[in-house]
């Protein structure tokens, strides 16, 4: 196949190598005549481990090749990746200048073009930009149509500085995203030699991938950061606890609190937050991270209760008051609290909770809930279909397996808001109700 790779920095670099490895024939481009006349000479213009032999190799088998001539770089091209930069500008803002002028540039070659050419972007750009602004550009200037004259995708690159032909070679992921399936094709191919799984998402999800990886990986340096400080403020060694911190993968490094849905709580979350903060500020020692996750937990139930407020019902029916599925354990639930913001803006509500309800035999959950919960225990339901005669809308609060057994029978027009995901268990379009999830 042939690849063309625009931008030779240091994402065009390593892709136009690795590419060129995988046995597609390769011309890079780029305006810096430095570049490329080292990059012909078998000679990396960038720092990066294993990229120096990697481009020797490739320019000596003629895979790869590089040139300042753009009609050149694209003659032959079945494909062409962009990888120019998108910096920030001074208020944050991202700079699409560059990605712009290639488009530009690469525009004015199509117009006499008659063979269908996919251009694949691997810069990182915010969601809607290539609907809104890369797209509608090329298209402008080339008179040519999207999908049909040439193809369009986002193929977002995820590599690290000092790693990236490993990281190019050996990827968790690849992220394809494109609106026609000759683009869709080609770009499997290319990256049918590699070991990984590949994610179809839409232009928006992979452009938001991105900075949620980015953002992610910014807060676990912060986070681990302030772990350290804290340990030091103790006298604890903060790498022997992070060391053990990592070795749990059924928790720490998994999916499970990876999935977008309602506020944590319950009987360790909460109170452990509040116990390193209090200490921390004992021993003068600033954790702003930490502080800030439960007021982001606040945040996430005042969203919920503004998703009820929109709708404009009044008679709201919960499924659901733990703070997760199949437990009684209501100690510090997110629910109550969305509960009693609800009943103090005058809202008529009711409760349903499977498990709750078995647990008012015990002893214990029973006593609790006259001791420290009076005011929920005078709206708690003992049926669904007292929940369903007093409600318009229904909140799922959490996914006991009688809740949503509930849900897939409703047919009779409820507006149904979703905190904790539903889709994993039943298609939202499957159900005859008005849906909107919380994240989703």
């Amino acid at each position: 196949m042939n690849i063309s790779v625009f931008g030779l920095g240091h994402i065009g670099c390593v892709s136009a190598a690795c590419y060129a490895s995988l046995g597609h024939r390769v011309m890079g481009y780029d305006i810096n005549h430095k570049k490329i006349a080292m990059i012909n000479r078998g000679l990396s213009p960038i720092f990066e481990k294993d990229l120096d032999q990697l481009l020797r190799e490739q320019v000596k088998t003629k895979h790869l090749q590089a040139t300042g001539d753009i009609a050149k770089a694209l003659k032959h091209a079945d494909i062409l990746f962009i990888c120019v930069e998108t910096p920030s500008n001074r208020n944050g803002e991202i700079d699409l200048s560059s990605v712009k002028r290639v488009c530009k540039q690469i525009s004015v070659l199509l117009r006499d073009r008659s063979s269908f050419l996919t251009i694949a972007l691997r810069s990182t750009i915010l969601p809607g930009m290539v609907e809104t602004q890369i797209i509608p550009l090329i298209e402008k200037e080339s008179g040519k149509t999207a999908g049909i004259d040439f193809g369009f995708a986002l193929n977002p690159e995820f590599l690290r500085e000092g790693v990236a032909v490993n990281d190019f070679m050996n990827p968790p992921r690849t992220v394809i995203a494109a609106n026609d399936q000759r683009s869709i094709t080609l770009l499997c191919e290319i990256y049918q030699a590699l070991d990984t799984p590949i994610f179809h998402l839409s232009f928006k999800e992979a452009s938001v991938l991105k900075y949620a990886d980015n953002a992610f990986h910014a807060l676990k340096v912060a986070f681990t950061n302030e772990i350290g400080r804290f340990c030091k403020a103790m006298g604890v060694d903060s790498r022997k606890v992070m060391d053990a911190v990592v070795q749990d993968q059924k928790l720490n490094l998994s999916p499970t609190y990876m999935k977008p849905g309602f506020a944590f709580g319950g009987s360790c979350l909460p109170k452990d937050l509040r116990a390193i903060l209090r200490q921390a500020q004992k021993l003068d020692t600033f954790l702003p991270l930490i502080d800030s996750i439960i007021k982001s937990n606040e945040e996430h139930i005042q969203h919920s209760y503004n998703l009820i407020a929109r709708a404009g019902k009044k008679h709201i029916g919960i499924l659901g008051l733990s703070f997760k599925e199949d437990t009684d354990d209501l100690r510090e639930s997110p629910i109550i609290e969305l509960v009693e913001r609800l009943v103090d803006n005058g809202y008529q509500v009711k409760i349903f909770d499977d498990i709750i309800n078995y647990a008012l035999h015990l002893d214990s959950t029973r006593e609790y809930i006259q001791k420290e919960l009076t005011h929920i225990s005078t709206i708690l339901v003992d049926s669904i279909q007292e929940l369903l005669c007093h409600s318009e809308l229904l909140v799922l609060g959490n996914k006991t397996y009688k809740h949503v057994e509930m849900i897939r029978e409703l047919r009779n027009g409820h507006q149904l808001i979703d905190l904790v995901d539903l889709q994993n268990i039943t298609t939202p379009a499957s159900i005859e109700v008005n849906y909107e999830g919380i994240c989703w």
